[in-house]
Protein backbone atom coordinates (compact mmCIF):
# COMPACT_ATOMS: atom_id res chain seq x y z
CA UNK A 1 0.00 0.00 0.00
CA UNK A 2 1.34 3.41 -1.42
CA UNK A 3 -0.71 5.50 1.90
CA UNK A 4 -2.45 4.69 4.70
CA UNK A 5 -4.31 6.45 7.24
CA UNK A 6 -6.65 5.21 10.14
CA UNK A 7 -8.42 7.21 12.48
CA UNK A 8 -8.10 10.85 11.38
CA UNK A 9 -9.36 13.30 13.51
CA UNK A 10 -9.25 17.16 13.29
CA UNK A 11 -11.56 19.95 15.07
CA UNK A 12 -10.67 23.69 15.53
CA UNK A 13 -12.17 24.87 18.72
CA UNK A 14 -15.79 23.32 19.23
CA UNK A 15 -15.65 22.43 15.06
CA UNK A 16 -14.83 18.63 14.42
CA UNK A 17 -13.72 18.50 10.78
CA UNK A 18 -12.22 15.59 10.38
CA UNK A 19 -13.89 12.05 12.25
CA UNK A 20 -12.26 8.77 12.32
CA UNK A 21 -11.19 9.31 8.48
CA UNK A 22 -9.74 6.30 7.03
CA UNK A 23 -8.28 6.36 3.89
CA UNK A 24 -5.81 3.76 1.62
CA UNK A 25 -4.46 4.69 -1.89
CA UNK A 26 -2.54 1.92 -4.09
CA UNK A 27 0.82 2.62 -6.19
CA UNK A 28 -0.49 4.45 -9.87
CA UNK A 29 -4.37 4.86 -8.47
CA UNK A 30 -5.93 8.02 -9.31
CA UNK A 31 -8.62 9.10 -6.46
CA UNK A 32 -11.35 12.02 -6.55
CA UNK A 33 -12.30 13.00 -3.28
CA UNK A 34 -15.67 14.90 -3.89
CA UNK A 35 -18.19 16.73 -1.46
CA UNK A 36 -19.90 19.62 -0.74
CA UNK A 37 -17.76 22.55 0.95
CA UNK A 38 -17.31 22.38 4.36
CA UNK A 39 -17.53 18.59 4.05
CA UNK A 40 -13.39 18.42 5.39
CA UNK A 41 -12.01 17.69 2.08
CA UNK A 42 -9.15 20.32 1.90
CA UNK A 43 -8.43 20.01 5.54
CA UNK A 44 -7.99 15.98 4.74
CA UNK A 45 -5.24 16.97 1.84
CA UNK A 46 -3.60 18.80 3.89
CA UNK A 47 -3.25 16.46 6.63
CA UNK A 48 -2.52 13.81 4.23
CA UNK A 49 0.26 16.60 1.95
CA UNK A 50 1.92 17.46 5.69
CA UNK A 51 0.56 20.94 5.45
CA UNK A 52 -1.04 20.80 8.53
CA UNK A 53 -1.41 17.96 11.53
CA UNK A 54 -4.42 15.63 12.62
CA UNK A 55 -5.22 15.56 16.30
CA UNK A 56 -5.08 11.62 16.70
CA UNK A 57 -4.54 8.47 14.23
CA UNK A 58 -1.93 7.07 12.47
CA UNK A 59 -0.64 7.94 8.86
CA UNK A 60 1.51 5.63 6.73
CA UNK A 61 3.39 6.59 3.52
CA UNK A 62 5.40 3.42 2.15
CA UNK A 63 7.06 2.42 5.45
CA UNK A 64 7.56 5.70 6.64
CA UNK A 65 5.33 6.63 9.74
CA UNK A 66 4.62 10.31 8.92
CA UNK A 67 3.65 11.49 12.28
CA UNK A 68 6.47 10.55 14.03
CA UNK A 69 8.34 12.46 11.81
CA UNK A 70 9.76 16.17 13.56
CA UNK A 71 9.87 19.57 11.58
CA UNK A 72 13.23 19.32 9.83
CA UNK A 73 12.56 15.72 8.71
CA UNK A 74 9.01 16.48 7.69
CA UNK A 75 9.76 19.02 5.53
CA UNK A 76 12.65 16.93 3.93
CA UNK A 77 10.12 14.13 3.53
CA UNK A 78 7.40 16.40 2.26
CA UNK A 79 9.95 18.19 -0.73
CA UNK A 80 10.92 14.38 -1.88
CA UNK A 81 7.81 12.49 -1.34
CA UNK A 82 4.97 14.66 -1.82
CA UNK A 83 3.93 17.19 -4.95
CA UNK A 84 1.71 19.85 -4.82
CA UNK A 85 -0.95 21.09 -7.40
CA UNK A 86 -3.09 24.00 -6.28
CA UNK A 87 -6.14 25.59 -7.76
CA UNK A 88 -3.82 28.90 -8.26
CA UNK A 89 -0.36 28.10 -9.85
CA UNK A 90 1.98 29.88 -7.15
CA UNK A 91 4.79 30.05 -9.51
CA UNK A 92 7.51 32.83 -8.72
CA UNK A 93 6.28 35.69 -11.48
CA UNK A 94 10.14 36.58 -11.50
CA UNK A 95 11.11 32.99 -12.76
CA UNK A 96 11.06 31.26 -15.84
CA UNK A 97 9.45 28.40 -16.08
CA UNK A 98 12.11 26.32 -15.89
CA UNK A 99 13.68 28.11 -13.38
CA UNK A 100 10.13 27.67 -11.46
CA UNK A 101 10.17 24.12 -12.07
CA UNK A 102 14.00 22.94 -10.87
CA UNK A 103 12.95 25.13 -7.32
CA UNK A 104 11.79 21.53 -5.57
CA UNK A 105 15.37 19.89 -7.03
CA UNK A 106 17.62 23.06 -5.54
CA UNK A 107 15.80 22.68 -1.95
CA UNK A 108 16.80 18.92 -2.20
CA UNK A 109 20.44 19.99 -2.92
CA UNK A 110 20.19 18.42 -6.56
CA UNK A 111 22.59 20.06 -9.11
CA UNK A 112 21.82 22.66 -11.11
CA UNK A 113 22.55 20.50 -14.23
CA UNK A 114 20.44 17.47 -13.12
CA UNK A 115 17.96 19.51 -12.29
CA UNK A 116 17.68 21.01 -15.46
CA UNK A 117 17.73 18.43 -17.44
CA UNK A 118 14.94 16.51 -15.18
CA UNK A 119 12.99 20.07 -15.98
CA UNK A 120 13.48 19.69 -19.54
CA UNK A 121 12.47 16.57 -19.76
CA UNK A 122 9.19 17.19 -17.96
CA UNK A 123 8.41 20.02 -19.82
CA UNK A 124 8.60 18.67 -22.74
CA UNK A 125 6.48 16.01 -22.02
CA UNK A 126 3.70 18.31 -20.54
CA UNK A 127 3.77 20.14 -24.24
CA UNK A 128 6.11 23.13 -23.10
CA UNK A 129 9.30 23.06 -24.35
CA UNK A 130 9.28 26.29 -26.50
CA UNK A 131 7.89 27.90 -23.28
CA UNK A 132 10.49 27.65 -20.87
CA UNK A 133 12.35 30.87 -21.03
CA UNK A 134 9.09 33.03 -20.42
CA UNK A 135 7.70 33.84 -17.17
CA UNK A 136 4.52 33.21 -15.66
CA UNK A 137 2.97 36.30 -17.08
CA UNK A 138 4.19 35.63 -20.58
CA UNK A 139 2.34 31.89 -19.98
CA UNK A 140 -1.62 31.58 -20.58
CA UNK A 141 -3.59 30.27 -17.30
CA UNK A 142 -3.28 26.34 -19.18
CA UNK A 143 0.42 26.74 -19.31
CA UNK A 144 0.69 28.66 -15.68
CA UNK A 145 -0.89 25.21 -14.45
CA UNK A 146 1.31 22.37 -16.46
CA UNK A 147 4.13 24.08 -15.02
CA UNK A 148 2.84 24.01 -11.90
CA UNK A 149 2.55 20.21 -12.74
CA UNK A 150 6.00 19.75 -13.60
CA UNK A 151 7.01 21.29 -10.70
CA UNK A 152 5.16 18.90 -8.71
CA UNK A 153 6.94 16.11 -10.96
CA UNK A 154 10.43 17.41 -10.39
CA UNK A 155 11.34 15.47 -7.37
CA UNK A 156 9.69 11.91 -8.58
CA UNK A 157 7.26 12.40 -5.70
CA UNK A 158 5.77 9.30 -4.31
CA UNK A 159 2.27 10.72 -4.34
CA UNK A 160 0.62 14.01 -5.86
CA UNK A 161 -2.01 15.85 -3.75
CA UNK A 162 -4.30 17.90 -6.29
CA UNK A 163 -6.61 20.33 -4.44
CA UNK A 164 -8.87 22.03 -6.64
CA UNK A 165 -6.39 21.47 -10.12
CA UNK A 166 -8.77 22.81 -12.61
CA UNK A 167 -10.78 25.26 -10.69
CA UNK A 168 -9.17 27.95 -12.02
CA UNK A 169 -9.37 26.78 -15.60
CA UNK A 170 -11.90 26.97 -18.52
CA UNK A 171 -13.63 23.89 -19.89
CA UNK A 172 -10.99 22.91 -22.84
CA UNK A 173 -8.09 23.53 -20.19
CA UNK A 174 -9.48 21.84 -17.86
CA UNK A 175 -9.95 18.44 -19.86
CA UNK A 176 -6.50 18.55 -21.25
CA UNK A 177 -5.06 18.89 -17.86
CA UNK A 178 -7.37 15.88 -16.57
CA UNK A 179 -5.96 13.99 -19.24
CA UNK A 180 -2.64 15.17 -18.51
CA UNK A 181 -2.86 13.22 -14.72
CA UNK A 182 -3.95 10.04 -16.71
CA UNK A 183 -1.22 9.87 -19.42
CA UNK A 184 1.47 10.62 -16.09
CA UNK A 185 0.08 7.71 -14.50
CA UNK A 186 0.59 5.78 -17.31
CA UNK A 187 3.39 7.16 -18.57
CA UNK A 188 5.16 7.04 -14.75
CA UNK A 189 3.27 5.30 -12.69
CA UNK A 190 2.25 8.41 -10.61
CA UNK A 191 -0.43 8.28 -7.76
CA UNK A 192 -2.88 11.07 -7.68
CA UNK A 193 -5.37 12.64 -4.54
CA UNK A 194 -7.50 14.96 -5.97
CA UNK A 195 -9.87 17.11 -4.30
CA UNK A 196 -12.20 18.69 -7.06
CA UNK A 197 -16.05 19.71 -7.45
CA UNK A 198 -15.53 18.92 -11.41
CA UNK A 199 -17.44 15.91 -11.96
CA UNK A 200 -16.21 14.89 -15.08
CA UNK A 201 -12.84 14.72 -13.49
CA UNK A 202 -13.99 12.93 -10.08
CA UNK A 203 -15.76 10.08 -13.11
CA UNK A 204 -12.33 9.86 -14.67
CA UNK A 205 -10.90 8.83 -11.61
CA UNK A 206 -9.88 5.21 -10.61
CA UNK A 207 -12.27 5.48 -7.53
CA UNK A 208 -14.41 8.32 -6.18
CA UNK A 209 -14.83 9.05 -2.43
CA UNK A 210 -17.14 11.77 -1.19
CA UNK A 211 -17.07 13.47 1.86
CA UNK A 212 -19.85 14.72 4.00
CA UNK A 213 -19.78 16.10 7.57
CA UNK A 214 -16.33 15.11 8.01
CA UNK A 215 -16.63 11.79 7.38
CA UNK A 216 -16.72 9.29 4.05
CA UNK A 217 -19.86 8.28 3.20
Amino acid sequence: MMLKATGLKKSYGELAVLKEVAIEVSKGEVIAIVGSSGAGKSTLLHILGTLDSADSGSYFIGDTDVFSLNGRQLAKFRNEEIGFIFQFHHLLPEFTAIENVCIPAFLSDKSKQNAEVRALELLDFLGLKDRINHKPAQLSGGEQQRVAVARALMNEPSIIMADEPSGNLDTKNSEDLHKLFFKLRDSYGQTFIIVTHNESLADMADRKLTMKDGRFI
